[in-house]
């Protein structure tokens, strides 16, 4: 498990509960006792566009799945080199006997439009913002590795175990989008379709996973925010809304996923 944090240390804790041994990377010593008491064997790892810091040889050692869940940081730093990070690790995979790969990713390589354009796999990522691209790259880099097989899952907005969007947008004024549908999933069915894929043993495929029920912005969040009892979010009406809606057809009929933790 490289990168073992918010989506990661549950799914290495569900992993291990069905009997698997799971080894996981963090870029902080302060969460490595953590995983110990868990029974992850922990690693300190940082991989970046200028090369790999800690034991990467023996944390790809006798591994048989790498899933890799490491957060781009393109928020933050919309100019960061994050397909050089990836390029990086690919060189280090290609030598260690890893064979199969899960790459965790996000719908954001797909366009937002006015007319929030329905994507499936079948639709080539077309992001033309800065960071999308970078994901894009990313992505191309996992596939096209002929040394090893990878299969993408495009998470969208995660929620769940304490994290929720509506806490940022709970009373802030001017919120662009209103109209736009959301595309989120929940925790609980992100564990679940790593589970299906470990089950059914399948690479070299892209899944989208969202949940498949996409009200407006301003709806969803506005019933969310009066639900948690907080002040209702002011959405800005005067200029239309861009989006996408994400199918989660593919991801349902073909593992089975019932994606009913609901958003």
């Amino acid at each position: 498990m490289l990168g073992t944090g918010w989506l990661g240390l549950p799914l290495a804790k569900m992993l291990l509960a069905e009997g698997l041994s799971v080894k996981g990377s963090t870029t902080s010593a302060d969460k490595l006792p953590i995983f110990r008491d868990a029974g992850i064997k922990g690693y300190q790892l940082k991989v970046t566009a200028e090369g790999i810091e800690g034991d990467i040889k023996d944390f790809l050692t006798l591994t048989d799945v790498l899933i890799v869940d490491f957060p781009p940081g393109l928020r933050r730093d919309p100019k960061k080199d994050y397909s050089g990070a990836v390029e990086n690790l690919a060189e280090a995979i290609e030598t260690s006997g890893v064979k199969k790969v899960i790459f965790v990713s996000s719908i954001s390589v797909y366009e937002e439009t006015e007319s929030f354009t329905i994507y499936t796999e079948d639709t080539a990522p077309n992001s033309t913002s800065a960071s999308g691209k970078e994901i894009i790259s990313a992505e191309r880099i996992m596939l096209e590795n002929p040394l090893f097989d990878t299969t993408i899952i495009r998470f969208g907005g995660l929620i769940g175990a304490g994290r929720h969007p509506v806490k940022y947008l709970a009373g802030r004024s001017g919120i662009t989008n209103p109209l736009a549908p959301v595309n989120l999933i929940h925790l609980k069915d992100c564990l679940q379709v790593v589970k299906k894929l470990l089950e059914n043993d399948i690479f070299g495929e892209e899944y989208n996973a969202v949940f498949p029920l996409n009200p407006s912005r301003e709806k969803y969040y506005s019933e969310k925010a009066r639900e948690a009892g907080l002040e209702i979010p002011q959405f800005d009406h005067s200029e239309p809304s861009i989006g996408k809606v994400i199918s989660a057809s593919k991801v349902m009929r073909e593992l089975g996923v019932g994606l009913k933790e609901g958003i």
